[in-house]
């Protein structure tokens, strides 16, 4: 197969593709998540899950160089189209890229929005559309590569591996520059990609950005309490009160996966989300039906813990399973009590993976504040290309002086990690 046999077509819903296809491109070569993922039942201290012989709990199976991302899976997206969270009408019109080869095979793929708006993406370019329209110029319609309303790194140009996977990527390159022309867009915006997506794009031209989160790193831990005794001492004892305050006010944790998420239980949490988010950003992206979508196409990939008080859900946080990281998305209250938050989000978060052996906690975008609770400073990358020369290299200018800032403030940060100097952890 040579460059020319390549064809790219743009499709207006990711349900124009069919699931294995798409998959086959996103998450190649992963087995069945029910039989990766040790189900956890509704009592999160005492879950009975598949063990090995020495008692421990099995870890993910993965066929596979590439892990498994919940977020770029065809079940994820169509969940986010077909409840109308990510449409044309909330500024979201699914335009995704997708490479085939001479026989119709699909054997690539991007998933991308055309913008009218810069909302739900985590990687902010309100300064720039701002400039931008002073001077003159119109910046949206803009196209963003991205999962809508997910910080959370992962591969854009999805392809799998293969003698021809550096082509394929330079064709989907390629096709993006081309879909902005034809839609007379400002730019194209690939935000959270891994390093090497990163760097490639770079080479192609486009401008590089950098940013940072806070992840939580599993060096191997059997207990919470073996990640405690890496802690300096003052930390250690912050953390243990702030779990037992959390949990005084008789509040009991439930982790629910799977057969768990009835929909009284999405009802319930949907109320935390809406009364949380409507206080915190005004008007939250997820519809309802999202929710209940991704219970029904992928529920053994969705972790909710629960807190309960009294008989009733109070407060939950929702986390999606990859085969080596736990992802924490958002979380809602209607009580609130110290430390809830932290306890729910953060902690049972670090429970569940030492408990599933898994590599990593992402718990998302921003938040100084989880570097005490453990969470090291870790760069996040985005690659912007930009149409106007004139724009570009405005951005171009103050990108350099950005990356800058953000590599010295992560050292300063990793310096102030809460983990012993003999033990430190390390993430780039």
């Amino acid at each position: 197969m040579t460059k020319t046999d390549l064809r790219i077509r743009v499709l207006p819903a990711i349900a124009d593709v069919p699931a294995a296809a798409w998959d086959a491109c996103a998450n190649p070569m992963v087995p069945s998540p029910m039989a990766a993922i040790p189900q956890p039942n509704s009592q999160c201290p005492a879950a009975a899950r598949p063990e090995r012989s020495d008692g421990t709990p099995k870890a993910p199976a993965r066929l596979s160089e590439l892990p498994y991302n919940p977020f770029i899976s065809h079940a994820f997206l169509n969940s986010l189209e077909a409840s109308k969270s990510a449409t044309a009408r909330t500024g979201w019109q699914p335009q995704h890229l997708l490479v085939e080869s001479a026989a119709g095979q699909p054997i690539g793929a991007v998933p991308c929005y055309l913008k009218s708006h810069s909302r739900g993406e985590y990687v902010f370019d309100g300064g720039w559309a701002e400039a931008y329209e002073h001077a003159g110029g119109q910046y949206y319609p803009k196209l963003q590569v991205s999962v809508p309303f997910t910080p959370a790194t992962g591969r854009r140009l999805l392809v799998p591996p293969g003698p021809q996977a550096a082509d394929i990527r330079a064709a989907l390159c390629a096709g993006l520059v081309e879909v902005c022309r034809l839609h007379r867009a400002s730019s194209v915006h690939v935000t959270f990609a891994p390093e090497d997506e990163w760097r490639m794009l770079g080479e192609r031209g486009f401008l590089q950005r950098t940013d940072q989160q806070f992840h939580w790193q599993n060096a191997g831990y059997a207990t919470f309490e073996d990640f405690l005794d890496a802690l300096a001492s003052r930390k250690r004892k912050a953390i243990r009160r702030e779990r037992r305050e959390a949990l005084s006010p008789g509040i009991e944790v439930e982790w629910l996966s799977g057969s768990d998420l009835t929909e009284a239980v999405w009802d319930q949490f949907f109320a935390f989300y809406m009364d949380t988010g409507s206080r915190k950003w005004g008007r939250p992206y997820l519809t309802r039906a999202f929710y209940s979508m991704v219970g029904e196409l992928m529920g053994d990939r969705v972790l909710l813990v629960m807190a309960r008080r009294a008989g009733r859900y109070i407060a939950g946080a929702i986390n999606f399973i990859g085969s080596d990281t736990l992802f924490g998305r958002h979380w809602g209250a209607v009580e609130h009590h110290p430390f809830l938050h932290f306890e729910l989000c953060y902690y049972q978060a670090i429970d569940y993976a030492i408990a599933h052996r898994l590599a990593r906690v992402e718990a998302g975008a921003q938040g100084e504040h989880k570097l005490a609770r453990g969470y090291l400073p870790v760069t996040t990358r985005s690659a912007h290309y930009v149409a106007d020369p004139g724009l570009r290299r405005a951005i171009d200018d103050y990108l350099k002086r950005e990356r800058a800032y953000v590599a010295a403030a992560g050292r300063e940060l990793a310096e102030a990690a809460p983990f012993r100097k003999d033990l430190m952890v390390e993430e780039d």
